[in-house]
Parts: C-alpha cells; sequence; structure tokens
C-alpha cells in the first residue's frame, strides 16, 4: 500500500476498495467498464465465471443488511469464488473480541478477501492498514459501508447506472435530495459525481440535514446547495433520493415525517419539475410515504430495481480487479 493512498499499490493498481474518494476518473470508468460484460452474464442462462476459483470471500457485516450483503455474496458466487458470511451476533464478536483479533483469526483460515459493513467510520482503512503491517497485503479490503464516511461501492453502482442510462456524465444536472449530513451513500455519489465531470451537483434538503458548508464538501466542486425542493428539482436529468438515516441521528432533526414528506418527499408533482426523461434513484430501503411517493417508486421514471441488479456486476467487477484477473 501506498502511504499516499492506501488503496493503491506502488504501480497505482487498485488493490483495496475503501472509498471513491481519491480514486482517478480512469479508475472509476475502469471499474464500470469492467463491469458492463458482467451485467450480460446475468442475462445467460449459466451465470457463473472461474474467475476467482479457489479463492474465499468472507463477509463481515457487523451492521444489518439486505442489498447490499445479498449482492456482494452473489456476486463472489457468480465468479466462483467460495462465501463465508460471518454472523456476527453468533460470532466471538459478541463475547468481547475485537475486530483485528477477529480479522487475525479469519485471515489464519486462507482469506483472500473481506467484504466490511461496519458502524465505525475508518474500520475497513484499519483492516487493511493492519494486514499491511503485518505483512498480509495480499488479502484485499472491500468497504461496504463504514459508518457515515464511505459506501463505494453503492456509488459505483449508481454511477453505472446513470451511465447505463444518460451516458454522458458531463452533460448532466444532478439532484441528491436528503439526509445528506449523515448519508455515506451521499459522500461517495458527490465524489463520484465530482471525479466524472459532472457539471452541476444540487444538494437539495433541509438545512438541519445538510453538513456545515455543505457547499464546500468538496473543494472546487459544482455544487449548489437548495433547501427549496422545487429549486433543487428544475431541470434535473437525475434525481438521487436518499434514505432518512434515522438510527444516525441524535436529536429531533425533523418535526414529523409528514412534515419532511410535504417539504423533501417525491410526488408526480414534484418530479414534473425535472425534465421529462430524469430517472429517480434511491440506494434503498425505501420509506415510502416519508422520502418518495409509491407511485414515484414504481413509475416510469424509477430505476431503483435496476441500480440493484447492476449492483452484482459491480461488484463482481471490483472483487475481480483488486484479485488483478482478466476477463
Amino acid at each position: 500500500m501506498t502511504q499516499a493512498n492506501p488503496q493503491l499499490n506502488q504501480h497505482g493498481e487498485l488493490i483495496h476498495l475503501l472509498s471513491i474518494e481519491g480514486l482517478s476518473r480512469e479508475i472509476l470508468h475502469g471499474i464500470l467498464d469492467r463491469a458492463e460484460p458482467f451485467t450480460a452474464v446475468a442475462e445467460r442462462e449459466v451465470k457463473k465465471v472461474p474467475l476467482l476459483r479457489g479463492k474465499s470471500v468472507f463477509n463481515l457485516f457487523f451492521e444489518n443488511s439486505t442489498r447490499t450483503r445479498t449482492t456482494f455474496e452473489i456476486a463472489a458466487k457468480r465468479l466462483s469464488a467460495d462465501v463465508i458470511n460471518l454472523n456476527i451476533n453468533t460470532s466471538s464478536a459478541a463475547k468481547g473480541e475485537s475486530l483485528l483479533d477477529t480479522v487475525d483469526n479469519l485471515a489464519a483460515m486462507q482469506a483472500d478477501m473481506f467484504v466490511v459493513r461496519h458502524a465505525s467510520s475508518g474500520a475497513p482503512y484499519l483492516i487493511a492498514q493492519h494486514l499491511a503491517a503485518t505483512g498480509r497485503d495480499h488479502i484485499h479490503v472491500v468497504n461496504a459501508g463504514d459508518g457515515r464516511h464511505s459506501h463505494p461501492t453503492q456509488g459505483l453502482l449508481d454511477m453505472y447506472t446513470i451511465r447505463h442510462y444518460k451516458q454522458d456524465f458531463t452533460k448532466l444536472t444532478v439532484a441528491v435530495v436528503g439526509d445528506i449530513l449523515h448519508s455515506r451513500v451521499a459522500r461517495s455519489q458527490l465524489h463520484a459525481l465530482v471525479t466524472l465531470g459532472v457539471p452541476e451537483i444540487r444538494l437539495v434538503g433541509p438545512q438541519t440535514l445538510l453538513p456545515t458548508a455543505a457547499a464546500q464538501m468538496i473543494p472546487n466542486a459544482p455544487l449548489r446547495v437548495c433547501h427549496d425542493m422545487a429549486e433543487g428539482l428544475r431541470g434535473a436529468d437525475v434525481v438521487m433520493m436518499l434514505r432518512l438515516q434515522n438510527e444516525r441521528m441524535q436529536g429531533a432533526l425533523l418535526p414529523s415525517p409528514q412534515e419532511y414528506f410535504k417539504s423533501y418527499g417525491l410526488t408526480p408533482e414534484k418530479l414534473a419539475l425535472a425534465k421529462p426523461d430524469a430517472i429517480v434513484m434511491h440506494p434503498g430501503p425505501m420509506n415510502r410515504g416519508v422520502e418518495i411517493d409509491s407511485a414515484v417508486a414504481d413509475g416510469r421514471q424509477a430505476v431503483i430495481l435496476p441500480q440493484v441488479t447492476f449492483g452484482i456486476a459491480v461488484r463482481m467487477a471490483v472483487m475481480s480487479m483488486l484479485a488483478g484477473v482478466s476477463q
């Protein structure tokens, strides 16, 4: 690992995926390009390819997950890897074993890759640094969401979805709507959108759910703060809705879910302000009637289920790239 960017080796090749921040446009496009044929694999009768045959992928999910954990498992199995899902509630972690002791024991079981979701920001970085310090940097680490910090594969699958429907990032206006303050997904989305050259990115939400100095979150980025939903959506090509991160909130940041929906929930009337061919995205799980109206979630402009499908291909691309195998 390099000191400047622990995700890259001395040749600038990706060995861990910890964050989108710090990755070049070329690396991001490389991952998206690599995912294309895996999308086609999903349509075949036999969906497996032998790229990770003989490799062991350990899913370490210290937080609940449906989409991310399942699609990582499907992706690894489609690459022919051996997949081990650690049940944290029944593991030694529940008896007080430390994170790094857990990692050491699993590494001793010949692990080749760790997919990690953890409530503490920086946990995947800590694991990657520990593996390097103990001479086991041949084991790759994928961040599947750490605290409020980052969720890089979600950001990548969102970029894949946008590219699939809109092709050219450099001509888009993108609105990111909702709880940006607590959202690791939003941080990954914003870094990816900026790196891929989106010229206008609108951060839409109440002041209590936007970071302080939100417009300066990324230096020299085309970020524009909008507290009014109509202003944020008008003429947008892509509307990226976010889940309210109730489990990460401290104190009353919203008057009520009903009031939030009235001001910031995506309804057909509000969506009509965007471009007629605008796409609607959501990382899930959705709170219908709070962040998004069912008529929109199930409507013709929603690409929420394709996001999930594309997520398998993107995670296949990431894992095969980290393992250094050719397609």
